[in-house]
This record gives C-alpha cells, sequence and structure tokens, in this order.
C-alpha cells in the first residue's frame, strides 16, 4: 500500500440503530449522526494519515464526520449520511487513495466474550460511572466483549442492537483492543451476543499476520 498504510478496519453499517446513534453523538466532536443513517467506519496505522483520509471522504461525496480519533499508532473515522451509496462512496474513496480493497481490512479477532449474570448494585454503579450510554442496573446480566481491530466494536453495537432489546452501555472503538458492554434480560443478552459473534465471525479479510480469511 503506498505510504505504508495498513487497513485495519473497514466496515459499513448500513442502518445506524437509535441507541447506537445516540452513543455516537455523546463521544462525537464532529457532527451528530441520527437513527436509519448508514456510516463508514475506518481504522488504519499510522494514525496521523487519517487526518488526509478524512480529506478525501469528505470531497468524494456527501457524508458528514461524527468521530475521528488521531493516535501515534492508530487512526479512526466515522462518516454518515442518510444514503448508504453515499456512506459505501466515501469509504471506496479512501480504498482507492491507499491502494487497498475491502479484502485487505484485518479480519475482526475476538478476545475475550464473558456474561455476568445477576449484577450486584455496587457492580453495576461502578460500571455506570465510566459508561456513555445506557446505565447498567441491579439484576441485569451484563455482556462483554473485547475484540481487535477496535474500530469492529461499533460495528458489534449496532448488530446487538438489531437482535434484541438491549440496552447499548459502552463503546471503546479505538486504540488497540475495541471494546462493548451490553446490558439486559439474560435472554435478551445471550441472544445479542450469539448474533454478533456469529455476524463478527462472517467478516472476512486477512489475519493479524497478514494471511486472508
Amino acid at each position: 500500500m503506498p505510504n505504508q498504510i495498513e487497513l485495519r478496519t473497514y466496515v459499513i453499517l448500513d442502518s445506524l440503530q437509535p441507541q447506537m446513534a445516540s452513543f455516537i453523538s455523546t463521544i462525537s466532536k464532529g457532527y451528530f449522526p441520527v437513527a436509519d443513517q448508514a456510516c463508514t467506519v475506518v481504522e488504519i496505522s499510522p494514525g496521523i494519515e487519517i487526518n488526509r483520509l478524512t480529506d478525501v471522504a469528505l470531497k468524494a461525496t456527501d457524508v458528514t464526520p461524527g468521530i475521528q480519533i488521531v493516535e501515534r499508532l492508530f487512526g479512526m473515522l466515522e462518516v454518515h449520511s442518510d444514503s448508504q451509496g453515499s456512506a459505501r462512496e466515501a469509504g471506496e474513496a479512501i480504498l482507492s487513495q491507499i491502494g487497498a480493497s475491502e479484502a485487505d481490512r484485518m479480519k475482526p479477532r475476538v478476545l475475550t466474550s464473558q456474561l455476568i449474570k445477576s449484577l450486584s448494585d455496587h457492580h453495576a454503579q461502578l460500571i455506570n460511572k465510566t459508561r456513555y450510554g445506557n446505565m447498567v442496573l441491579r439484576g441485569d446480566t451484563l455482556y462483554v466483549l473485547e475484540l481487535e481491530p477496535a474500530g469492529y466494536a461499533y460495528y458489534a453495537a449496532n448488530e446487538a442492537e438489531k437482535a434484541s432489546h438491549v440496552n447499548i452501555i459502552n463503546v471503546i472503538g479505538y486504540g488497540r483492543f475495541g471494546r462493548v458492554y451490553i446490558a439486559g434480560e439474560e435472554s435478551e443478552v445471550v441472544v445479542s451476543k450469539d448474533i454478533v459473534e456469529s455476524r463478527l465471525a462472517d467478516l472476512q479479510g486477512r489475519s493479524a499476520t497478514g494471511s486472508k480469511e
């Protein structure tokens, strides 16, 4: 790839769910998305290059930037639009700029998958102190997902909300690893967990060693 840019995350969220759109708005330093919009999430290394790729995406088509994270090692961009075609076109412009295809992205790898049932009061309070989404309550079942690359955390949380009636508690989609916290009734959380991990497994890409899977 030109300039040795590594494509880590590349994924289209075809329809932002209401909680996920609202969650992105709580952490966004850009322009807020709304439910039912499509969005594209791109994560690269080195991080500084995300500035140039943001410029490419915004000039290519009618999209609006919501999240841009610039770290030394990793950079992440989320853009959204009422038009799924525009969201895809922005992503394709980025791929063209770095000389990559969707197949060059990393395949998501689940590092941790935890179900914690019937949370206690103080455990719930501890989580709520640092969350940016909904609150977890005593008696809820909590699903914690840790994965790499981090950018797929937004996709995972959106798919979880599609799957069943759960609450998005927190999503961390940048840095070395991504994390998703989902809570609610045990039966609903289990459904979301199974579907999310199945959808992540279906995404194609290269492994961390560079081979394609």
